[in-house]
């Protein structure tokens, strides 16, 4: 019932379906099989916002069925090839 929570700045967004702003914190169950995050790491995230039910809780966060992996070349060119074809 833990989770760590990492503050992020987001560079590129991609194929958001709410709106994100430069700086958000991202909230991962310590029981997620993802890397630890490390600072001033960048990574691709799969993330989904969480609003709870009474709005008082809105924030990022990695569920199971999301990734964390690092920033590569080969991230970059994906990335901008599907922003091409969308």
């Amino acid at each position: 019932g833990q989770e760590t929570r990492y503050e992020v700045e987001v560079k590129a967004p991609y194929r958001q379906l709410f709106p994100l702003v430069r700086r958000e914190y991202l909230w991962v169950p310590n029981t997620c099989g993802c890397p630890a995050l490390r600072d001033g790491g960048e990574y691709v995230l799969m993330a989904r916002r969480h609003v709870n039910h009474e709005r008082t809780l809105n924030r990022l966060l990695l569920r199971d069925g999301g990734y964390a992996r690092p920033w590569t070349p080969r991230e970059a060119r994906l990335v901008r090839e599907a922003a091409r074809q969308c």
